[in-house]
């Protein structure tokens, strides 16, 4: 092992554009891709990019353009996430956003999947946390002239290859099952629109219930149409909810001790919430299966619980009360335009309440229909959940033998 300062493998670093150079009216359906924090989960960027320019904005933004290989670090917000774009991602180019910068690393001497699985352990962490500001929003302090600073002890480059070939063989397979999750949420979502969006939903004779000429009766408190049979009633006819309440602070441990604790949005994955903390005296609880919402700033993130939990004051546990998870699921993304209003609303910080939910109307739609969804997209949620717990196995397998193959107390050849 030898040690090593991390600017003397650096080819190019940029930040992120300023807000001032890329505002709202800036972004575009589709386009240009943007990375942002949601992309950086795991080692590996992924390619849910949910924001978008055109192409001539980020040519005009072009030191913030990263490509396949550069390695993605978060400024401000959730810090210590780090991930390197692959070489099977699904775009070559990215724009990054004001919250991150990019790196690009001499591979000649450097292996970029080594040194990112290496800034993922305790270790690597706590060097990339050591120029830390945790006063206000946290923000890593003067971010590219300390990343270069960064010293770690690396072994020679072909030990370097050695390990990422190991460890990049499960990292591939977590970013499959993954993508699996992605698709199959896709083909839930699509059920979804096309029944209870559009009002497609099979009639009597198995046809597309309004495309078919299907009855439809105007709803004076929804203003506008719905089918007939359909009814309008209030949220809590359609769900049920629980809001969180935190345990006290000295229940609170990582060794596993009591039940899943997760107290906001900050525990959340893409799907499934990451396992941090235990409490041995839960006060409020989710149920495996229920949909987490973020109720804090930010209001309306999502996630599935996938295991009994106890959710602290930033979340609520939504559950239908004859529908699927997957149905809450796309139901509450439905209500963005409202949650976002409430992360504009607040002096401090935006909130949502159990009140807000009580006075909001709904359509229920009719109970055949229902459980012909139920029916099919509880198949689709388990298969995302059996893709989580192998995600989850492949994870812990990965950490288990990270540290062992850093150190060398694992050989590799």
């Amino acid at each position: 092992m030898k040690k090593c300062v991390l600017g003397d493998y650096i080819l190019d670093m940029a930040s992120g554009p300023f807000g001032s150079n890329l505002k709202v009216e800036c972004f575009v359906p589709s386009g240009f891709p943007i990375i942002d924090g949601a992309n950086l989960y795991g080692v590996r960027v992924t390619d849910n990019v949910t924001k978008f320019v055109t192409e001539e904005k980020a040519r005009s933004l072009s030191r913030s353009i990263a490509k396949r290989h550069d390695v993605i670090v978060t400024i401000s917000g959730t810090l210590g996430q780090v991930a390197y774009i692959p070489s099977d991602s699904l775009y070559e180019e990215y724009l990054c956003s004001q919250r991150q910068f990019r790196v690009t690393f001499d591979e000649s001497k450097i292996d970029v999947e080594y040194l990112v699985n290496l800034l993922h352990t305790d270790y690597g962490q706590k060097k990339i946390l050591s120029f830390a500001n945790y006063v206000g929003v946290p923000a890593l302090s003067q971010p590219l002239p300390n990343f270069r600073r960064i010293e770690l002890e690396l072994p020679d480059i072909e030990k370097q290859h050695k390990v990422a070939k190991i460890i990049s063989t499960i990292d591939r397979k977590i970013a499959l099952n993954r993508k699996r999750i992605a698709t199959l949420e896709a083909m839930a979502k699509e059920i979804y629109d096309y029944w209870f969006v559009q009002f497609d939903f099979p009639d009597a004779h198995g046809r597309p219930y309004k495309s078919s000429g299907g009855a439809m009766v105007y709803n004076p408190d929804l203003k506008r149409e719905i089918p007939k049979g359909w009814e309008v009633g209030d949220f809590t006819d359609l769900i049920d909810f629980t809001m969180g309440q935190s345990p006290a602070g000295s229940t609170l441990n990582d060794a596993g001790d009591g039940v899943l604790f997760y107290q906001g949005a900050t525990d959340f994955g893409l799907y499934f919430p990451s396992p941090r903390q235990f409490t041995n005296n839960p006060v409020r609880m989710a149920r495996a299966g229920d949909v987490l919402l973020s109720v804090r700033a930010p209001v309306g993130t999502l996630n599935f619980a996938s295991d009994d939990c106890c959710v602290g004051r930033g979340l609520g546990a939504f559950r239908g009360k004859e529908t699927s998870n997957l149905f809450v699921w796309f139901y509450l993304r439905s209500l963005k335009p409202y949650f976002d209003s409430k992360n504009v609303a607040g002096t401090t910080f935006g909130s949502i309440g159990k009140d807000d939910f009580k006075m909001l109307k709904t359509i229920i739609p009719a109970k055949p229909t229902l459980c012909a969804y139920n029916e099919v997209s509880e198949n689709i949620y388990k298969q995302m959940l059996l893709c989580n717990c192998e995600m989850s196995y492949d994870g812990k397998l990965r950490d288990f033998l990270l540290p062992l193959l850093m150190n060398g107390q694992v050989k590799v050849g």
